[in-house]
């Protein structure tokens, strides 16, 4: 398989804090690939600089072989990454069909529509209350419209930042399903989950980090299995 995203030797710093230090990985067309941690471990600050929203200190992070770690983020969106981010981040005071067409602000096909479509048909109840104020949903509602919303862009790689963050089990179940169903369909992932338990069982490769570095990384069978990834992470003796 081709490398669709490369990181190498990343390194970010908040002034004096190094928040990601020197870390390498890479993540295959088709796979879904997970970054798991503690809070403070540098997953959030990765996803938010392979995205634009922050710029490294040094390393390089390429994109279908072209390094995009000096692009503006309206442009890396553009190339085919799309990001759902931490919070979610929609928009309360607009519709729910607002939220969606702003997913597609870098686009200028003429299939938006089509697209529009298939984000109610990948989550009904977006459909069923497109004339809603996005900020009268749930918490669970809300990260479908940020998940659809970052699909509206047509990414190649869609980024998750802790989508089943203050969700029901029942609806973490429905997010994790859909992740599943959007890599059947072609997307590659990268999903940034404090439910190891869910993102390992999810992923093809998976990488830990610590205090901003990389510590263990293998397949996500593998580390579900892992005596280190167990005692710490997924709450076994």
């Amino acid at each position: 398989m081709t490398a669709m995203l490369e990181v190498k030797d990343l390194k970010v710093a908040y002034g004096k804090i190094l928040a990601v230090k020197k870390i390498s990985f890479s993540v295959e067309e088709g796979q879904v690939v997970t970054l798991i941690g503690t809070n403070g471990a540098g997953k959030t600050t990765t996803l938010r600089t392979i995205s634009g929203l922050i710029r490294p200190d040094s390393g390089e992070i390429l994109f279908q072989g072209k390094r995009i770690d000096a692009v503006p983020a309206h442009q890396i969106v553009a190339l085919g990454v799309a990001h759902s981010p931490e919070g979610r981040k929609i928009f309360p005071k607009m519709t729910i069909e607002e939220n969606l067409y702003l997913g597609a602000f870098a686009r200028k096909d003429g299939g938006v529509k089509k697209d529009l479509d298939a984000s109610y048909d990948l989550f009904p109840v977006l459909g069923e209350r497109r004339n809603q104020l996005a900020g009268t949903f749930s918490g669970g509602e809300q990260q479908m419209l940020a998940m659809g919303r970052a699909m509206m862009s047509r990414p190649k790689l869609l980024m998750l930042d802790e989508p089943s963050m203050g969700l029901s089990p029942l609806m973490m179940k429905v997010i994790m399903k859909t992740v599943r169903t959007l890599q059947s369909q072609g997307t590659t992932i990268l999903l940034v989950e404090q439910n190891a338990q869910a993102a390992l069982s999810l992923a093809d490769h998976g990488y830990v980090l610590e205090v901003g570095k990389i510590v263990i990384r293998g397949t996500g069978k593998d580390l579900l299995v892992n005596d280190a990834v167990r005692k710490a992470y997924l709450g076994e003796d």
